[in-house]
Formats: structure tokens, C-alpha cells, sequence
């Protein structure tokens, strides 16, 4: 048993056997069959007396055999994959080598030059024959299973059991070296539980789901493309399986699957944390947002950062005429550049570093290119920097949009975008002042414009919403790097929560709000449930499968609240073209007032003395109230 093992380790190491060698194996079958059951009818001594005319007869047969195997390319399948296909192709063959021999024996008269055989031994043989092809495909399939078990790392289980549970099972069949060995399948179907599928059972989705994976020792759920939405909506499900130490996998882009073609199992990726928070699907018409931005020329500020690089990306599919892209960071810029001239080589692109408050820069770039559409994502984002640098946070965040805004106006602009935050709501940091007084800033310009005061066309309009995932300096990278040194993750308070998305649904709801408003509106998205940042610490240890990685509890800082808001204590809001998207009802400002307040708060951010920057910030939003830091004071 132990040399038929390894003999049958040492053949499975190997690749597949040439062709030749199959069809040469199909043919001794073949040879074998007629022997065994010529001796049968008529004696072993009779065979041996007539043997070499015997054989002669049945090489003569052979040929109708081969015929068989050519057409049905029997000797074209790997034997350790055989499938039904396979052994349907063997049956076929050996169908139309029997009726060939027959029209030989009848139209050629054969029996009388060659051994006659009776019509019962060729169709016995030819039975016999079909089925030891079954037995030494399905042998060595068995053998390579039992092989494979052993050399498979882990076991699993498969959800899903319709054509994406079933493409999961034939690639880890076919994997190798293999990774996996399938142990079973879950189903939400109430027939299918109990059935065998590829061999092993099928269970019910069920509370005991994982009790009944333990029993078959397997330490992974793959899931089917065409049940990855049902299960990252399944919060419970995921979070059984996590707290017993059971891994997720899942198809990337299992949303783009056809249901049709086959799924490598190098396109199988661990469910990470952004999959498993809570969050509805976004629906976006991208069809009319295309419209206005297709042949146009665009102006993106913050082109090199997460959701100014994917404001190009999404835009540079609909063909504009032209993007100028904005940002003073150089390496990320440049990256953005090489990108587009690898995936979108046919679109004009100006990339250009440089700071949006200098003034006489974004002058040059405004009159060279005349862009129609301004969608504006650079900002100091960063509480605790913004924090300690409160002069420029004013500076570039406030003076750098007023200059931006002031020349949408001057060049004639259709539509400005201006990227806000949740932070802006009854502001407690120096950043989410910052962003509430360009948003005022914004507004009132807009009115002033639709009030005759200002002459001129563009129509500005806000988007407000919260963390993105994923994005530059988020809590997400931040703890992925800090489990990967071996902890601790520090959270600054146990009850801290947030509002999460990612950033391409972040994106597409700024093109659809941004695009389809009239002008002077705050959209605020609907962020969905928000996430307590020690729970989400504690999954991605979970998923990382770290051991001994702790969490610490650091206080919260400068700045910081416990809960973010998307809209103020006197805002309400109103219901838009879509249901994710709400306009908030503010406060309207009188726009020479505002430019009033904007200038001497310029003018004294360059004397960089932080109080009296920030004192005159609180002037401007009352409602700014700071939280744990030394502006507290100013609040007395």
C-alpha cells in the first residue's frame, strides 16, 4: 500500500500524460477487452492456438477504434480532471468504432480472411472495454483526490451551490499545487441541504454553521460570486465565522463575474474590513453625469490624493476634452501622470504642481485653459496638524478656495464642486472650521451671483460627507501597519464611531450632486451606520489572524469629538434626485460680509499668532466649539 502511494505521489508530481500515451493505453484496453472475452466464449486453449491470427483480426478492428478515439478526441483530457464529459466522450467512441467494425464485417465480408467473430463477442468486448476506460479514469481521478487531500493546506467550504459554487469547486479541483480541499457547501436553499455536490455534503446556512465546519475540520468559507452581496450584508454571519478563527475568501470584483466563465483560484482574495462594514449599495446615474462632463474641460484640484485621484480616474472614462489636474504634492502627481498615460492615453492631460493659494498660478492655469467644470478636493484634512498650524489651514484651505472660487467666476465657469466634510457640522477643530467657512463662502458668493450683485454665470455647489475608506492618513492603513508590527492599535476612546465609504461610492455621489444641482446647495450624503472604531479595530485582528495584538485606549485628541455630525443643530434637509443624497437647509450669508470676514482673517493668519487666528474663526462660525484643545479657552 505504501509503494502504491508513493508510486501514485511520484505520477501526480509529474505533468499529464502526453496524448500518445493515452490513446496507446485506450488501444491496449481495447486489445485486452477482445482477448479476455474471445477466451471466455471459447476457451483459453483455442485463443492460444489461434493467437497471433487472433491478434492480427483485432489490430485490424483497432482501426475503427482509433477512428472512434479521433473523433471524439478521447485522448485530448487530462485522466486525474476527468469529468462526465470526459467519460462520455469514451462511451461515444467506443459507440462508433462497434457499428465501423460491424460495416466491415458486413460489407467487407471479414470473416472470411480474417478470425470470424461473433457480432455478441464484439459488442461484450467493446462493453467491457468502455468500462475499463470509466474505471482508469475515475481510479486515477480518486487516487489524485486522495493525493491532493493530503498535500491541500486547508479545508473548506463553499456558499453558494448554483454556477459561481460550483466554478469555486472545478478550480480548486484544478489548482496546483493545491491550497484547498473542498469538505462542503452551504446553501440558503431549503431543498438542497442534505444533497452531495462534488462529493460532499451540502448544509443549511443556519446559526450552526460554525459547528458543523469544525466537525469537518475546515478553516475557510469561500464564497460565490453570486452570493458575495447577500453575505457582506450579512453582518451576523461573518462575525460567527470571525470569532472562531474561520477565514473568508472571496472572487475579486465578484460584482463583474458573468456567471459563465471559469474562476481561477488566483482571483480568490481574504474579505477585508472595508467588505464587512455595514453600507448599502449606492445607485448612481452615471448616465446623465456623463452627459455634461463628456468632451468638456475639467479642472481637478487635489488630483494626487484618494479622492482627487478617483475623480480622475471616474472622469477620464467619459473622454473630456481636457483635464487640468492640480496638486503640490510632486511623487503623487507624477504617479497620477504615468497613470494616465497608460490607461487613458487619448485625453489631453496637464498636470500641474503647485499650491491652489498661489494666486498668480491658479491665474495662468484659469486663462490658458478655460476649464467649464471645477471640482475642488485639495484641503489640509488632518484635525491634530490643522490643530497645531491653525494659520495655514486658513491659508490654504480658506484663501486657496476663495481664489479658486473668485476665478470660476472671472473665467466663466459653468459649475464649481467644492469636496467638504461632515467636520464642518458644529465644528470642534480648527479644520472643520476651516471647511465650513469656505462652504459659507461658497454659498454666498453663489447668491450674490443669482442676486444680480456679482456678474456672472458659474453656479457653486457643495458635497459634504465622511471618512472615506481607505483614504491617505485614515484609521484603516493606520491599523493595518500597526497589527502588522504587532500592535498595540491605538484608539483614542472606546465610544469613538464614524461614518464610513468608500471611495469610489464616495466619488459618484459627488459627480451626481455636483452635476445635477442648480447651484448654492450643501449636499450631505447618507453615510449609513456608523462603525465604533474599536469594534472595526478588533475585526482587523481578527482578520489578520495576529495573535496577542492588543488595543490601546490613547485619549482623544486635539480637536476630536466622540461622533461626527453631516448636519448642524438648526439644519434641515430636503430629499433630492437620489435617496442617498439630501440638501441641507443653512444659514444664508451676505456675500460682502463674508468677504469682509475673509480678508481680515487672511490678513492675520500671515502674522501666524494661532489665537488670534483662531478667535477670529470663531467669530466668523459661533457655532465652532473646540473639543480637548488649548482653543478651549476662547470659549470661556
Amino acid at each position: 500500500m505504501n509503494l502504491l502511494k508513493t508510486l501514485a505521489q511520484w505520477y501526480f508530481t509529474k505533468k499529464a500524460m502526453p496524448y500518445w500515451m493515452v490513446l496507446i493505453f485506450d488501444c491496449v484496453v481495447v486489445l485486452f477487452s477482445n482477448l479476455l472475452v474471445y477466451a471466455l466464449y471459447h476457451g483459453v486453449t483455442a485463443t492460444a492456438v489461434s493467437f497471433w491470427l487472433l491478434m492480427g483480426t483485432l489490430v485490424v478492428y483497432l482501426i475503427p477504434y482509433l477512428i472512434g478515439f479521433r473523433l471524439m478526441r478521447t485522448y485530448s483530457g487530462v485522466m486525474r480532471y476527468s469529468s462526465f464529459v470526459d467519460l462520455y466522450r469514451v462511451a461515444g467512441a467506443n459507440v462508433i468504432a462497434i457499428m465501423l467494425v460491424e460495416l466491415i464485417r458486413v460489407v467487407g465480408n471479414s470473416d472470411r480472411w480474417l478470425v470470424p467473430l461473433e457480432l455478441t463477442d464484439l459488442m461484450f468486448s467493446c462493453l467491457l472495454s468502455t468500462m475499463l476506460m470509466f474505471a482508469a479514469r475515475i481510479i486515477i481521478k480518486y487516487l489524485f483526490d486522495l493525493i491532493r487531500e493530503e498535500r491541500a493546506q486547508r479545508r473548506v467550504f463553499i456558499y453558494g451551490t448554483k454556477e459561481g459554487g460550483m466554478a469555486l469547486a472545478k478550480s480548486i479541483r484544478m489548482e496546483t499545487p493545491p491550497r484547498f480541499h473542498l469538505s462542503g457547501f452551504l446553501s440558503d436553499s431549503e431543498d438542497m441541504p442534505g444533497h452531495m455536490l462534488q462529493g460532499v455534503q451540502v448544509f443549511p446556512n443556519d446559526e450552526h454553521i460554525v459547528e458543523k465546519m469544525k466537525r469537518q475540520h475546515a478553516t475557510v468559507l469561500l464564497v460565490s460570486p453570486l452570493k458575495a452581496e447577500r453575505f457582506m450584508a450579512n453582518s451576523a454571519m461573518s462575525e460567527r465565522l470571525l470569532d472562531a478563527g474561520i477565514s473568508i475568501y472571496t472572487v475579486q470584483q465578484a460584482q463583474l463575474w458573468d456567471g459563465k466563465s471559469d474562476i481561477s483560484t488566483s482571483q480568490l482574495r481574504e474579505v477585508e474590513i472595508e467588505d464587512l462594514l455595514p453600507r448599502e449599495e449606492i445607485q448612481v446615474d452615471l448616465e446623465a453625469v456623463e452627459k455634461l462632463l463628456r468632451g468638456r474641460r475639467i479642472l481637478i484640484t487635489g488630483s494626487a490624493g484618494s479622492i482627487g485621484s478617483e475623480m480622475v480616474r471616474q472622469i477620464a472614462k467619459w473622454e473630456p476634452s481636457q483635464l487640468i489636474l492640480v496638486d503640490q504634492a510632486e511623487t503623487p502627481q507624477h504617479d497620477i501622470r504615468l497613470m494616465m498615460a497608460r490607461d487613458f492615453a487619448g485625453i489631453k492631460v496637464e498636470a500641474v504642481v503647485t499650491s491652489i493659494a498661489n494666486q498668480k498660478s491658479m491665474e495662468r492655469l484659469f486663462a490658458q485653459y478655460r476649464p467649464e467644470y471645477v471640482f475642488h478636493a485639495a484641503a489640509y484634512k488632518h484635525v491634530p496638524m490643522m490643530e497645531d498650524n491653525p494659520s495655514e489651514a486658513v491659508q490654504n484651505n480658506v484663501a486657496g478656495t476663495r481664489i479658486l472660487a473668485d476665478l470660476a467666476v472671472k473665467y466663466g465657469v459653468c459649475k464649481f464642486v467644492m469636496i467638504s466634510t461632515d467636520k464642518a457640522v458644529n465644528p470642534t477643530n480648527v479644520m472643520g472650521c476651516s471647511k465650513r467657512i469656505c462652504e459659507i463662502y461658497v454659498q454666498s458668493l453663489d447668491k450674490a451671483i443669482k442676486d444680480g450683485k456679482i456678474t456672472g454665470t458659474t453656479q457653486f455647489v457643495t458635497t459634504r460627507f465622511g471618512n472615506v475608506l481607505g483614504s491617505n492618513g485614515s484609521v484603516i492603513p493606520l491599523f493595518r501597519e500597526q497589527i502588522r508590527n504587532g500592535g498595540p492599535v491605538t484608539v483614542t476612546h472606546p465610544d469613538i464611531i464614524r461614518f464610513f465609504m468608500l471611495i469610489p461610492e464616495a466619488c459618484k455621489l459627488v459627480l451626481e450632486a455636483g452635476t445635477m444641482g442648480n447651484g448654492g446647495e450643501i449636499f450631505v450624503f447618507d453615510m449609513g451606520k456608523p462603525v465604533k472604531i474599536a469594534d472595526l479595530a478588533r475585526r482587523m485582528i481578527q482578520l489578520s489572524g495576529a495573535k496577542n495584538v492588543q488595543i490601546k485606549f490613547t485619549g482623544l485628541r486635539d480637536g476630536e469629538k466622540l461622533y461626527e455630525e453631516v448636519l448642524g443643530d438648526e439644519e434641515l434637509t430636503k430629499p433630492t434626485f437620489n435617496r442617498k443624497i439630501k440638501i441641507a437647509q443653512v444659514r444664508e450669508y451676505d456675500y460682502a460680509e463674508v468677504k469682509q470676514w475673509l480678508d481680515q482673517l487672511i490678513a492675520i493668519s500671515y502674522d501666524f499668532d494661532n489665537m488670534r487666528t483662531v478667535k477670529k474663526m470663531k467669530e466668523i462660525v459661533p457655532e465652532y466649539r473646540s473639543q480637548n484643545s488649548i482653543y478651549q479657552q476662547l470659549d470661556q
